[in-house]
């Protein structure tokens, strides 16, 4: 495979949080749907569907997108935009439109992120399916191998063929010297900034500093 310019890759990051505060207030029809995947994710007997709702914004189903951040290499400088709203459709309708852009200005676009065949790719398809948002073409997995989409993911890179490893952004940083994206929140945090802080430019900073990383992380594992 030839050498992609990194020039012509858009590298993304994005923060989902759960759709509801707590499960409580969540929507009594999805309520049900959720107590079934909650028998699958107790792993004692003090665990009830209430107790691990947290984790419901790793799930398209069950959370939201509060923000995407997208950041290019241009003359060897980082320019980064981020999407971000408590209105999901609107955050996905702008993004939706500056990704075709992109995608018509830039030949052979590519997007990258960490863990991104695994999560952020599949959970933006699946909440502009929800919002109704017609898929970016680049977007579009339909009808296309694995090997014909044009996504880059810096977790598969760095597994080199061992296709049980999982290791985080924040551990390549520390492992390369790039200054660490979590110096003030992580990933676990962000639902509780969201809801309890309504803090959703901290969200916006944290998910640019991501982008930031992900980039430096990029450029050391494309050699």
């Amino acid at each position: 495979m030839a050498k992609i310019p990194i020039e012509s890759i858009l590298f993304i990051d994005v923060e989902t949080v759960p759709i509801a505060p707590d499960y409580q207030t969540l929507d009594d029809n999805l309520k049900s749907h959720w107590d079934k995947k909650a028998s699958f994710l107790t792993k004692n007997d003090e665990d009830d569907p209430s107790s691990v709702f947290e984790r419901a914004g790793i799930y398209a189903e069950f959370g939201k997108i509060v923000c995407i951040s997208a950041g290019r290499v241009q003359n060897d400088e980082i320019k980064t935009k981020s999407y971000y709203s408590h209105n999901e459709k609107q955050l996905l309708e702008e993004f939706t439109n500056d990704l075709n852009i992109f995608t018509r200005n830039i030949p052979n676009l590519y997007l990258c992120a960490h863990n991104g065949k695994e999560f952020d790719f599949p959970f933006i398809i699946r909440r502009m399916i929800i919002n109704q948002i017609p898929v970016p073409y680049i977007l579009n997995t339909r009808n296309k191998s694995r090997y014909e989409l044009p996504f880059l993911d810096t977790m598969e890179m760095w597994k080199f063929g061992d296709y049980k490893h999982f290791t985080s952004l924040a551990l390549l940083c520390e492992l390369f010297g790039i200054p660490t994206p979590k110096n003030d929140i992580d990933g676990s945090q962000v639902a509780s900034v969201y809801y309890k802080e309504n803090n959703l430019e901290r969200i916006k900073e944290y998910c640019e500093k991501d982008v930031c990383a992900l980039i430096e992380v990029y450029k050391r594992l494309d050699f």
